[in-house]
């Protein structure tokens, strides 16, 4: 449906456009974009590949968009006021939102995968890829996440894959409710908790997607998830748990520093499972990934198999590196589930964890408040240490009604060592000139794809100390 086609993206380097672009772009369409970031000069390295595939590049002033024969995608930031939006409507050119381009490329798919959940859907996404990508199925594959299976130093940014095959694998956004797009042939629901929208909306929004699916993949160790697919047909449902007996369950789970091996059952079938990602929140992220193989054809043994060659994604517990026995670890947690998971995970192990979290928004915070502050409490140890710079902020009018410094405030009553310091940077020399032997120093948030330079930096700074 793309071959032939003019497509123009405002905001193309965030992450839901760029992999989108480039998967037009490998399907014969002719894309074009424009983005802050880039009249900004930041992240050169990011647009580099988007002009090595072909796609045109313009400042965001309206230049680029001349003809009411190009469709023009818009990211959820952008603004009407925005120059490229006035030109659009200035031409008279089809304008569609991101949700609606990527779900009709999705519904056209002979089989269509879709991941969904609150948190892991991108790091599943990247497993069931992986997979399907190793065992010749030749899928084609839209990810938030920048995926290191296929990643390589001409194609750093590798948030996508371009297959032949007819398989269609992408996670999808509950955040705007346009999970209502999509058709999925087989729909996964990792989890349902409290991130954008509240619980009674987000339950009616999965149970309507896991009721679309030709066959659901669902996580039953989380209840409102268990409850959801309670109410399917059970011909049309795999169950997966870390926890208790489901049609997939794993069992034996070893964790190590930053890996994980357990044994996978189903029916009356055992297989072990090696993975090179860490934690229990990743076995089950497995067990979703297996769960969306097995229900497209692929074997028990064919899955685990491939499975191991998973090597994880950019900014998902993804270690920088190690200067003086302390390492920096780049992740993307920003809601209280993942976080919690990325300290649960961190804690297995021995040492002092140095926390620079940058909420991804007023918003969220606001949202998210007492969640977030429970989850940071309950997950710091005594000796840990939290900074929070300011939020992420791109443009635009923002209500900043809950602030970095109210959690801080909330979090230090309640005992914990957490510290406000507005700008990043200061944020980030803080917790270098805390650092000692052993510790570990974690960079987290979302919607900023400078935090993981942020990270690479404190690495070298801790490595110039000698």
């Amino acid at each position: 449906m793309s071959a032939g086609k003019s497509y123009f993206f405002i905001g193309i380097g965030g992450s839901g456009m760029m992999p989108l672009a480039m998967i037009l772009a490998g399907q014969g369409a002719t894309v074009a974009g424009s983005d802050r970031s880039l009249d900004q000069e930041r992240l050169p390295a990011k647009f580099d590949q988007l002009r090595k595939l072909g796609i045109a590049l313009f400042p965001q002033d309206g230049s680029g968009i001349t003809s009411a024969d190009q469709i023009v995608i818009a990211s959820a930031a952008i603004e009407p006021t925005v120059p490229d939006m006035v030109a659009a409507a200035q031409v008279g050119a089809t304008q569609m939102s991101r949700a609606e381009l990527l779900s009709a490329l999705f519904n056209a798919a002979p089989q269509a995968i879709g991941v969904a959940g609150t948190s892991g859907k991108s790091t599943v996404t990247g497993m069931i890829g992986w997979m399907l990508h190793a065992l010749g199925r030749d899928p084609t594959v839209m990810n938030g996440a920048v995926m290191k299976n296929f990643a390589a130093p001409d194609a750093p940014f590798a948030s996508s894959l371009v297959g032949a095959g007819d398989l269609f694998v992408s996670e999808v956004d509950e955040s705007d409710g346009s999970i209502a797009l999509y058709q999925p042939a087989v729909a996964v629901l990792n989890n349902v908790s409290l991130d954008h929208k509240s619980l009674e909306e987000l339950r009616a929004l999965f149970a309507d997607f896991i009721g679309r699916a030709g066959h659901a993949i669902v996580n039953i160790d989380n209840p409102d998830a268990e409850a959801l697919a309670a109410a399917l047909p059970p011909e049309r449902v795999t169950t997966f748990s870390i926890e208790r007996a489901a049609d997939l369950q794993a069992i034996f789970i070893e964790e190590a520093p930053f890996g994980v091996d357990f044994i996978v059952t189903q029916d009356d079938l055992i297989v072990e499972v090696a993975l090179q990602v860490p934690g229990r929140h990743n076995v089950a992220n497995a067990l979703a990934a297996i769960g969306a193989v097995r229900a497209a054809g692929v074997s028990l043994h064919e899955a685990a198999a491939a499975l191991s060659g998973f090597t994880g994604l950019r900014r998902r517990f993804d270690l920088v590196g190690r200067a003086n026995d302390i390492a920096v670890i780049d992740d993307f947690g920003h809601n209280p589930d993942k976080i919690g998971a990325t300290l649960d995970t961190l804690h297995a192990f021995p040492g002092r964890l140095l926390i620079l979290f940058q909420p991804h928004g007023y918003g969220p915070l606001k949202v998210m408040r007492r969640e977030l502050v429970t989850s940071l409490v309950e997950r710091m140890g005594a000796e840990d240490v939290l900074v929070l710079p300011d939020p992420v902020y791109h443009g635009g009018t923002v209500n900043r009604e809950v602030t970095s410094a109210d959690i801080i405030a909330d979090i230090a009553a309640a005992g914990r060592q957490a510290h406000h310091i507005a700008a990043r940077d200061q944020a980030a020399a803080f917790l270098v000139d805390q650092a000692r032997p052993g510790d570990r120093i974690i960079v987290m948030g979302a919607r900023d794809d400078t935090l993981s330079q942020l990270a690479a930096d404190m690495l070298g700074t801790l490595a110039s100390r000698g």
